[in-house]
């Protein structure tokens, strides 16, 4: 198993010999360059992404060709557009490699297959779950009861590789301001 995977799973569940090379076959290494996408809107997504390395940006496009960020994936997380992966329909999202980036890919039927083969693997994942609805809300919550000031500020002290890595398009996005804005929030820091 990836050594990034394994320290992943620490402590939070025991895998027999067998289970692990069963998630080392399941899991598939996988490089991205910059920019490239992965997933295009409207297809059906078949993978979880585990970051070894790099980032990965869920995003939308509206019908003018504007892009949403929803989500950012780094080092160590697991990330898809969700509602398509479960659902098995198309994705309202895309997924895009923001960095070069080094992955495991986890598909669907490969997923199932752990949950139902692995011990403890269900809650794992359920656990993960939940921490990740927990994030969504608060970033929503954030976006709607915070100004930018704000969400910048706890943008810096909570996810500051966010404004270290990633082009100010990208993160004037993800904060739900324009590139201007973001700009005066960082001069006044």
């Amino acid at each position: 198993m990836h050594p990034a995977l394994k320290k992943q799973f620490e402590g939070k569940i025991n895998f027999s010999a067998e289970h692990e090379q069963l998630i080392d076959r399941c899991f598939k290494p996988k490089s991205t360059k910059r920019n490239e996408i992965l997933v295009e809107k409207g297809s059906i997504v078949k993978q979880i992404f585990f970051v070894i390395k790099g980032c990965l940006r869920i995003f939308l496009i509206d019908d003018e060709g504007n892009e949403s960020t929803r989500f950012l994936i780094f080092e160590n997380h697991f990330g898809t557009a969700f509602p398509s992966f479960i659902l098995q329909q198309p994705s309202l999202a895309a997924i895009q490699s923001l960095e070069p980036s080094e992955l495991l890919v986890l598909n669907y039927a490969d997923r199932q297959k752990l949950m139902d083969e692995v011990p403890g693997w269900e809650t794992m994942y359920r656990i993960g779950l939940e921490q990740d609805y927990i994030a969504a809300i608060q970033r929503i919550e954030s976006l709607i009861t915070m100004d930018s000031k704000e969400r910048y500020q706890i943008l810096m002290q909570t996810q500051p590789e966010i404004i270290q890595r990633l082009p100010g398009k990208i993160v004037a996005d993800y904060l739900g301001v324009s590139q201007e804005t973001l700009s005066r929030l960082k001069s006044k820091k």
